[in-house]
């Protein structure tokens, strides 16, 4: 007991009561099981003797501020959040009013705009996380598979139906009715969802917290986080439905529902788990997603070779059941859903909204 009050000193020391404590041992890998070897029945009741043993001034406790401070709205992220929709809305405007060369250099400068948008975003706010952590710094290969998945969502389903029908003959000029179709009112509802994710994102945080501190045991905290994260999650998706509907009719394109929710709530969950240091299921299940897409293209051209016409069936056979759009919506369906699952266990744990918590 003693080296363990030792190792964690400074935590104990810091902490303003037990369930502090016991998320930061909980954070750095000490179970129900290993509680037991210090002859307590769980981490919570191991916590309350380290934090009986902290020698304190006066023989009290330090006056309780709120151990955890409940993020609060600040008019820089807010504002900062509306900016990729702005730009999506104006980079969509530009493709429906200009034709030619000076539609391919308003998409290529909406696109610049946006991928700077974006960026911005998720460095400030609560789409950020903690400064110290910098979890915005995302691998190379995750932001890779996350533009695909976003230019998959733009130009994926009509190159599948190009592939199909033996093209693509013409590169995508941007319209609708082209060679190649564009998908632009999915594409302008997930610019538009920037701003519902940072305030479901801040609304978990701040809920979670104030759950946190008003929390006697790590079990008592989970039964309260749960119905948070997945209320919070369906917010979201309503959120995005509705901007699906509206962008849809104002295109007067198909919203794509099915291939659209799927991408964003894939999006937020992985954003989630990042911003709260879990960030190798994220990597995993985007990379899974856009291989699936990667693969749904590369099959049906590589069955093209003299006696290979085998591998382009199970995808010729997926779109002709379900079309096209089925193909995006079960790859980032199957990896949302499992991110939804493990969200369900990592982000109802006290240490991942726990400042003490150590990344993963």
């Amino acid at each position: 007991m003693k080296a363990l009050l030792h190792r964690h000193r400074e935590l104990c020391e810091q902490a303003v009561d037990p369930l502090e404590i016991a998320a930061g041992l909980e954070a750095h890998g000490i179970t129900d099981r290993a509680a037991a070897r210090f002859r307590h029945r769980d981490v919570f009741s191991l916590a309350e003797e380290l934090y009986a043993r902290v020698p304190r001034s006066g023989g009290e406790g330090r006056p309780e501020p709120d151990p955890l401070p409940v993020p609060r709205v600040r008019a820089d992220w807010a504002l900062l959040a509306l900016l990729p929709g702005a730009l999506g809305a104006a980079t969509a405007a530009g493709l429906r009013l200009t034709h030619g060369h000076l539609r391919l250099l308003t998409a290529l400068g909406g696109v610049l705009a946006l991928a700077l948008a974006a960026r911005a975003v998720l460095r400030r706010g609560p789409l950020a996380g903690p400064s110290r952590t910098r979890v915005w710094r995302t691998g190379t290969g995750t932001r890779a598979w996350t533009l695909w998945l976003l230019g998959y969502a733009l130009l994926g389903d009509g190159l599948l139906g190009a592939v199909l029908t033996g093209g693509p003959d013409a590169l995508p000029t941007g319209a609708p009715d082209g060679p190649w179709p564009t998908a632009l009112a999915p594409a302008l509802a997930l610019t538009l969802a920037c701003t519902p994710a940072a305030w479901c994102a801040h609304l978990l945080s701040a809920g979670a917290r104030r759950r946190l501190a008003g929390s006697r045991g790590l079990e008592d905290f989970t039964s309260a986080a749960k119905p948070l994260l997945f209320g919070t999650f369906t917010l979201f998706v309503g959120a995005l439905t509705v901007l699906l509907l509206l962008c849809g009719r104002l295109l007067h394109e198909p919203a794509a529902y099915p291939q659209a929710l799927t991408l964003g709530a894939l999006l937020l969950l992985a954003r989630l788990l990042v911003v709260h240091r879990h960030r190798h299921a994220p990597a995993l299940a985007l990379s899974a997603a856009a291989a699936t897409e990667v693969a749904a293209l590369a099959l049906p051209l590589a069955g093209r070779l003299p006696g290979c016409a085998f591998l382009a069936a199970p995808v010729r056979t997926l779109a002709n059941t379900w079309g096209t759009a089925a193909v995006p919506a079960l790859a980032c369906g199957c990896a949302a859903l499992a991110l939804l699952v493990h969200a369900g266990r990592a982000l109802t744990r006290a240490s991942a909204h726990a400042p003490t918590g150590a990344p993963e």
